[in-house]
């Protein structure tokens, strides 16, 4: 249950939601030791290997093992103690970071070591993300999602901003620096997990346990299926996430190739986070201008324009520019799509739907950073970023003709209650719930890692 409400009638501010707060909390630490690596992992393959198209093949293994188990792991999150679930995991991911660390320092660190410690983080993420996204619905009142996602968002993009030149720097000073971080950050997130006191189990679980796995996944998809505005959005965020995921090591290639160190690198990819940390401030007002599929295909377009102008040959520090402007408006077209989510799914299918969502807007992302890499090695980095950008252009241009995603719309609030949308009115899901949309827009330029 989420926080109860005050004496007065009215909600106590988010900021008094404990709760919430350490979850907040747990994931801000998390999510900054995880930009750290987020630069630091490729530089370290980079530095073991040498080769680009390597550092791309990890990061695909990391997200291929987190789709394959994702739609299982929705539907165990929808069974067990989600309680012992986030724990379990946030335990998991310390103890391998600290691992990865100790080969580090000893000086033995191998490709299949980075590998095995990809897999089993991805691994831990198809059950911790779903299980966190349930959990926050729990703890926050439906009044106060559309601020709580906001703080979200800024929690992310700040952990964008400040991760990415810390890791740089860190990763200059010693190998060994920002993966030590990271796993303190998975200790904080443990000790806010458990402190927060995560709801153990949806209503329903003891129903789901009479029912086979395969039968409860094939249960959401057929929610899904019935959702025609969201399957369009879902497509078109496929290949917004493919192209999205396969910039990080052109940006690289190109920054190193213009005399920038890793510093530089840092501070360059920190144009997300500054971007997005005042698109999570102006949330609320960009959030209005435009109904979400509408306001997909605007945010994308103007995405991939910007990733071309990364390559113009303006110096080292040119691209944080561009990729600051870049996603100044992501973060409001994840709130709106957030709350849509968080309002209109039944809580007991929350962790399946969660998964289904991840799988299938992401389903083409484990060959992004594979595709980059590949691009960066044989035509350079800003060769590869002209080509991705381009092609992010050209579906957006391509999406923008489905009448169903730019019908894509946030329903009224008595139509929410009715579950009627202002769009594809009249087709309902099996529980009477009007189309929704999910957050199936990407964190553009960030690996799609859920929460993390």
């Amino acid at each position: 249950m989420s926080e109860r409400i005050s004496r007065g009638g009215e909600l106590p501010p988010l900021r008094r939601n404990f709760r919430f707060q350490m979850l907040w909390i747990g994931a801000s630490a998390s999510e900054l030791g995880t930009t750290l690596t987020w630069v630091a992992f490729p530089l370290l393959i980079l530095a073991v290997t040498g080769s680009a198209a390597l550092a791309g093949l990890v990061s695909a293994c990391r997200i291929t093992t987190n789709l394959l188990i994702s739609l299982p792991a929705g539907a165990w999150v929808d069974r067990w103690d989600r309680r012992r679930i986030v724990i379990a995991a946030e335990a998991v991911r310390f103890l391998t970071l600290a691992a990865l660390t100790i080969a580090i320092l000893a000086g033995r660190v191998a490709l299949w070591e980075i590998v095995a410690v990809a897999v089993v983080n991805g691994a831990a993420d198809s059950f911790f993300s779903p299980a966190r996204a349930a959990a926050i619905r729990a703890v926050v009142a439906p009044e106060q999602l559309p601020q709580a996602y906001a703080q979200e968002e800024a929690r992310g993009h700040a952990a964008s901003l400040a991760g990415p030149p810390l890791g740089g720097f860190l990763f200059g000073l010693g190998r060994a620096f920002p993966f030590a971080v990271d796993a303190l950050s998975y200790l904080i997130s443990l000790v806010c997990v458990v402190l927060a006191r995560v709801p153990r189990r949806p209503a329903e679980a003891a129903e789901r346990r009479e029912t086979g796995i395969r039968a409860d996944v094939m249960e959401a998809a057929g929610w899904l299926w019935r959702q025609r505005a969201l399957r369009a959005g879902l497509a078109f965020s496929l290949v917004a996430n493919l192209v999205a995921n396969a910039l990080l090591l052109p940006v690289i290639v190109m920054v190193e190739a213009r005399g920038g160190d890793p510093a530089a690198t840092g501070v360059v990819l920190a144009g997300l986070g500054l971007g997005g940390l005042l698109g999570a401030a102006l949330s609320a007002r960009i959030g209005r201008l435009l109904p979400p599929g509408k306001l997909m295909l605007a945010v994308v377009g103007f995405f991939a324009l910007a990733v071309c102008a990364t390559a113009l040959p303006f110096g080292p520090y040119w691209p944080v520019v561009p990729l600051f402007l870049a996603m100044v408006a992501v973060p409001a077209l994840n709130v709106v799509l957030r709350v849509l989510v968080a309002r209109l799914v039944p809580d007991a299918m929350m962790g399946r739907l969660v998964s289904l969502f991840t799988v299938a807007s992401m389903g083409l992302t484990p060959v992004g950073p594979l595709l980059g890499g590949l691009l960066a090695e044989y035509v350079g980095g800003a060769g590869a970023l002209v080509a991705v950008g381009g092609a992010l252009a050209v579906g957006c241009a391509l999406a923008s003709i489905s009448p169903a995603l730019r019908g894509l719309d946030v329903p009224d609030s008595t139509a929410a209650e009715s579950g009627v949308t202002r769009t594809d009115a009249g087709e309902r899901g099996a529980d009477g719930s009007a189309p929704s949309a999910a957050p199936v827009s990407p964190e553009l330029g960030r690996e799609p890692v859920g929460e993390r």
